[in-house]
């Protein structure tokens, strides 16, 4: 059998950025390359259904025991649009304290005083980058995961929950569950591996929207613009002044929401700012949104109408309305966990998952750690001890089952 390690280091070498400006599906053609690379691995290791959908979706089935409940496992294929993800140079680094020097010749380092999870990592062996590229655990430490999983199942020959599989595409740009087939995935429940570190266990996220703002200005001749020109990019920095500083990514934790400004492009005469609003809370997440709404009908009595424009795009919404009806799914992970001898952490996602909108689609779907670390960056790292641990719970999750039927 393949190490989940040496399968993750197969996976990093392909390139599959998500691209948001893309209309097609999916939005990058590195996705489909992995996703037919998957296919015909899985079908080498028995799974003998499996298949890439026209719109480059990857599912298969490990059959099980007859009578026990079909269980989804799913990950997604596409890396973050936030960092590089072509030419990644993996590093794997004995780790024994201290700070990591990931690129001599740049003098990059990855310093415990700056990513404190580092402290918690001594002794084990941690797959790092070059300095360069984000690394890309998230998320295929979670595909390795869970075709290491799939191949324990099919050679232990011990009987065993069904276990479906599903790779999406274009998770990080929000569209990995658009043209998923819940109806023929026939999963009762299922589980993304697309959590961070050892132990997470999530079935709260935020509710999320992305939000373009577009400002026209008026261009003139420096020379004769006194009280003619209206610089649109002034306007976009007055804008952005206007939300709150106690808002942004950096100030918040927990279940505080934030303003994100992730992009701006911008002449005298249009400027566009890109933000995505995030809160666990619905009712502070609408009024996130009708704030952001509030600031461009201000400035629009201030310097003309049609002078800002805010257009808000929902992505998804907090899963746990979704999951508390049928706490089982999070249970029945927390009793795995703790039977390979890792402590739940049970915490909100700061973040979302294809699972949010699955569990709304009506798959109940709570996400699962990789074990990875800083994910969107160059300073991505992921254990490999921490890997295996999640194998050892995924499969002891389908077996584990047999002792659970009835119960649910």
């Amino acid at each position: 059998m393949e190490t989940v390690s040496s399968r993750f280091l197969r996976y990093v070498g392909f390139p599959t950025r998500s691209d948001e400006a893309s209309a097609s599906c999916p939005s990058t053609p590195g996705q489909r390359t992995l996703g037919a690379a998957l296919v015909e691995e899985m079908k080498a290791m028995g799974i003998r259904d499996a298949f890439m959908d026209d719109n480059g979706y990857v599912y298969g089935t490990v059959p099980g025991t007859p009578g026990l409940p079909v269980i989804g496992l799913i990950a997604h294929m596409d890396t973050s649009p936030d960092c590089s993800g072509e030419n990644i140079h993996p590093q794997v680094v004995a780790y024994n304290g201290g700070d990591i020097c990931l690129n001599k010749e740049l003098d990059i380092w990855l310093r415990e005083s700056e990513h404190p999870s580092l402290l918690r990592n001594q002794g084990k062996h941690l797959i790092v980058t070059d300095g360069m590229t984000l690394l890309g655990a998230d998320d295929k430490a979670g595909i390795a995961e869970i075709l290491t999983a799939a191949e324990r199942l099919l050679s232990s020959g011990k009987p065993h929950a069904t276990l479906r599989i599903a790779f999406t595409p274009d998770e990080e740009i929000g569209r990995g569950a658009d043209l998923f087939d819940v109806s023929a995935f026939g999963a009762d429940y299922a589980y993304t591996v697309d959590g961070g570190s050892l132990g997470e266990l999530e079935y709260e996220n935020f509710n999320a929207a992305g939000c373009t703002v577009s400002i026209r200005g008026i261009n003139i001749h420096p020379g004769s613009a006194k009280g003619k020109l209206l610089n649109s990019q002034h306007i976009a920095m007055e804008f952005h002044t206007l939300l709150p500083v106690h808002q942004r990514p950096e100030a918040t934790e927990g279940y505080e929401g934030f303003y994100h400004l992730i992009g701006m492009k911008g002449t005298v005469e249009e400027t566009t700012l890109s933000y995505i609003i995030r809160d666990h809370d619905m009712e502070k997440f609408t009024q996130k949104k009708e704030f952001v709404t509030a600031l461009g009908d201000f400035l629009n009595q201030k310097y003309g109408e049609g002078t800002v424009t805010v257009t808000l795009r929902d992505n998804y919404y907090n899963m746990r309305s979704q999951i508390e009806p049928c706490m089982y799914v999070v249970e029945r992970a927390k009793k795995a966990m703790e039977a390979v001898s890792i402590t739940p952490k049970v915490n909100p996602i700061r973040g979302g998952t294809d699972g949010a909108r699955l569990s709304f689609m009506g798959l109940p779907c709570p996400n699962i750690f990789t074990g990875g670390e800083n994910f969107h960056g160059r300073f991505e790292y992921i254990p490999v001890e921490d890997m295996e641990k999640c194998v050892d719970l995924l499969t002891t999750m389908l077996w584990s089952v047999l002792d659970e039927q009835g119960k649910t």
